[in-house]
């Protein structure tokens, strides 16, 4: 087999040394000087092409040799031919200049669309400076076109756009609950400008660039993630030419959000940009309100050709009233009520506060090896007291339970990491060394208020009179928990020949959770259990074939472990899960690259498979402590995915797909109180698909003018709790959630630098739910009415 290997490495090496190809890159700069992103460039009469980065740059490798012309184009002005002869093995520069200033070209890009599609964009999550179409695993990339047009509010509105990714609930509106291909997303799934960012808080999107989520496996990247997907926000960078926005959005339930957006520069070497918003809004949940500030200032330090630092932080607050929705009736079915029926008190509140700081330097070494390095700072805490657990008997009687909690988190990271591009003999390397750290250190304080604060019926409000006052809260424990995590990591992406790519590489993981910390505030006594350390390898390979330039074709597999948090209810430690992943599929660049259509299938299995213990050590005992855990088996993740995306006319903007999941219990000890084999997860959807298309308007004397429609569908799936063997409940535990599809229909105009933008979403007014576990089931939103109108300049 050795021998084989070798004859095959010396066949590829042989036939890659006959391709007598050359490399074209190059700049490309606006009128005044300024780096233009996004330029489509490409070689005339040939399928060969690249977009500009945002520094301007672009290359075009294995070009054989020969005399071209060089195409240089971008929305809205003028196109450029450039002669170039291109000779083997050698590079050819070209720096080039188009007609419009950087001022006019933002204007543009208002007006008209960018080329990019998902398959050609750079990717930032992936870390190494690789086009998606080369990477072995899926990968979404949701631009600020998009999130624009479509004025999103909260991430799940971004998630629409991603098949495989979708919001599996809304525990008591307090934050979204994301699960991909299966698998639930968590703070570790979460990062933003690549640092993880806690999950309690619902992120604000005026202040984002681009989403990108890498599907699949990230592990040898990220560490301990779980499965399915990670998502990376990206917020807006410096500009060092002058421009910005200003916007007013505002829609039914009282809606009110203005935002301001301002770049320039402030010397030759430094740029600013700073973002903010203020938004306030009822709801069509009876009672239900809030409020949100956020603001994100950022610093470019260009200290020179090779070294960029780029400094920023930002900082949002959320005061919102708890809502869990309408609840069950019996633990088993789904209240037939009023969509706006609220079942809280008056007083209720969350008051959520996250603040980050972080600076992030690029340096390049030489031309073969870059620097990048990261270190970050987070603060999380939540104050919260309210009503929770909608459990109703079958009648409607609800006794309410109360809660107060205060939780706050301290989050450090630093990472750094090496990027090299270089060849050894005929093969080109794309190496990514690098290494990370953080540490949480946690504190949640626990309160002595009463357990239970009235009694009403969800079904006859009439029947009792309900409390109205705040009962009094002693804070009587607390409980630190402090976690440490480093990783070492290093891959290759291997060009083989220029159709041949193979991706390996390995990480070492290890974590430590220290000793928990509980202070009795009345004996003033801390106790500690004991400390728990995990460590493991996270190999993980990948090949890309590319049969012609605009189709590859992919199949990968990894194996990692996701530590498992909490304890069981025997009070000991869950062992970690670990995990193989394996996903195949095709990419595919359609109309000269104006339009990706991918085909992806995967299997993922998840040896220990945690979720919130549903009852305490008893069996009966409900339980309200997230913290305590059960580990319900092996379970096995099987689907396929279709995403479609890019601007196949001028003009028109299309994203869509589906995606089909089956998520099932595949293994049980078989024993009292084990899951029972075969069950599909809770919270997911077999279905979902997605579309959504924008047209702006051309030539005609309705030039500007948009109009929007999308598309958004979730199938059946299933609430509440898996069955277990010969559990005490004789009901079945799943509550079904039936599949829902909503429309959205948008319309806008863009004249100059004003634009007018205005989207009524759930068209049809479909009336149906999320559901969280059995307590905390939350209607969506009825028909609604939002518009913004924005100035640039």
């Amino acid at each position: 087999m050795k021998h084989l290997y070798f004859i095959l490495g010396l066949i590829l090496i042989n036939i890659a040394a006959f391709a007598q190809t050359g490399t074209i890159k190059g700049t490309i700069n606006s009128a005044d000087g300024k780096p233009a992103a996004f330029v489509t460039v490409g070689l005339k009469d040939t399928k060969k092409g690249a977009l500009t980065n945002e520094e301007g740059q672009f290359i075009l490798k294995n070009v054989k040799q020969g005399d071209y012309v060089l195409v240089i184009s971008y929305t809205g002005t003028k196109t450029i031919h450039k002669s170039v002869t291109v000779s083997a093995e050698q590079t050819t520069d070209v720096t080039l200049a188009l007609e419009a200033t950087a001022a006019q070209l933002n204007e543009i890009v208002v007006e008209g669309t960018k080329t990019s599609t998902i398959n050609k964009s750079p990717v930032n999550i992936g870390k190494i400076p690789v086009a998606a179409i080369d990477l072995p695993q899926g990968v979404a990339i949701i631009g600020h076109e998009t999130l624009e047009e479509q004025q999103v509010q909260r991430m799940s509105d971004v998630v629409k756009n991603v098949n495989g990714v979708y919001m599996a609930s809304s525990r008591a509106s307090t934050q979204e609950a994301f699960n991909a291909r299966g698998y639930a997303f968590s703070s570790t799934n979460m990062f933003k400008n690549g640092a993880r960012v806690n999950s309690g808080v619902m992120p604000e999107m005026s202040g984002l660039e681009k989403v990108e989520i890498l599907k699949g496996s990230a592990a040898i990247l990220y560490g301990n993630v779980a499965p399915g997907a990670v998502m990376n926000m990206v917020t807006k960078q410096p500009k060092f030419n002058f421009g910005g926005e200003v916007n007013v959005r505002t829609g039914s339930y009282g809606l009110l959000k203005p935002s301001f957006d301002v770049y320039g520069p402030i010397s030759s070497k430094v740029a600013y940009r700073i973002d903010g918003t203020f938004e306030t809004t009822d709801s069509y949940r009876d009672k239900v309100h809030s409020k949100r500030y956020y603001v994100n200032p950022s610093l470019l330090f260009k200290l020179s050709d090779r070294t960029e630092i780029v400094v920023q932080g930002d900082y949002l607050k959320h005061d919102f009233t708890p809502d869990f929705g309408i609840g069950s009736l019996d633990n088993t079915k789904i209240p037939d009520v009023p969509r706006n029926s609220f079942y809280g008190t008056p007083w209720q509140y969350a008051h959520t506060q996250q603040s980050s700081a972080g600076a992030s330097i690029r340096h390049k070494l030489n031309d073969v090896w870059t620097l990048n390095g990261m270190v970050s700072y987070q603060h999380y805490s939540r104050d919260y007291y309210a009503v929770e657990r909608i459990q109703a008997d079958a009648t409607g009687k609800w006794a309410r339970p109360l809660n107060r909690t205060f939780n706050s988190e301290e989050y450090y990271l630093a990472q750094v990491d090496l990027n090299g591009k270089f060849k050894t003999g005929s093969l080109e390397h794309n190496v990514l060394a690098g290494v990370d750290g953080d540490r949480y250190n946690t504190k949640a304080y626990t309160y002595n208020q009463p357990a239970t604060y009235d009694t009403i019926n969800i079904l006859n409000p009439d029947l009792y009179k309900p409390r109205t006052d705040i009962p009094d809260a002693v804070r009587i424990k607390s409980v630190t928990t402090p976690i440490n995590r480093i990783g070492v990591y290093v891959q290759d992406l291997i060009k083989i020949t220029p159709k041949l790519n193979v991706l390996a590489g390995v990480r070492f993981s290890y974590l430590q959770n220290e000793a928990p910390a509980t202070y009795d505030y009345k004996s003033g006594q801390t106790t500690k259990t004991a400390a728990k350390y995990d460590d493991a390898f996270s190999p993980r390979i990948g090949i890309v074939y590319k049969p012609i330039e605009t189709v590859a074709v992919f199949a990968s597999y990894s194996n990692s472990f996701t530590p498992n948090t909490g304890l069981n209810v025997d009070s000991t430690s869950l062992d970690p899960s670990v995990i193989d992943q394996y996903e195949v599929g095709v990419k595919n660049d359609f109309l000269k690259g104006k339009l990706s259509v991918n085909v992806t299938a995967y299997r993922i299995k998840n040896s220990n498979y945690a979720q919130t213990a549903p009852f305490q050590k008893d069996g009966v005992t409900p339980n309200n402590n997230t913290n305590l855990k059960a580990l319900i088996g092996e379970t096995l993740s099987r689907g396929v995915e279709v995403d479609i995306a890019g601007h196949p006319l001028p003009g028109l903007d299309v994203i869509g797909g589906y995606s089909y999941n089956n998520i099932t219990i595949a293994s049980s000890t078989g024993l009292n109180g084990s899951s029972i084999k075969g069950e599909r997860l809770v919270g997911n959807p077999n279905h979902t698909a997605n579309a959504n298309v924008f047209y702006t308007l051309q030539q005609s004397a309705l030039k500007g003018v948009k109009f929007g429609v999308g598309y958004y569908y979730i199938g059946q799936r299933f609430g509440g709790w898996n069955n277990t063997v010969n559990q005490s409940q004789k009901y079945n535990r799943l509550i079904s959630a039936p599949g829902f599809s909503t429309l959205d229909l948008s319309a806008g105009y863009t004249f100059k630098r004003i634009s007018v933008l205005a989207k009524v979403s759930n068209v049809t007014n479909t009336y149906n739910y999320y559901v969280h576990e059995n307590y905390s089931i939350n209607p969506i939103p009825p028909t609604q009415f939002v518009g913004t109108v924005s100035y640039r300049f």
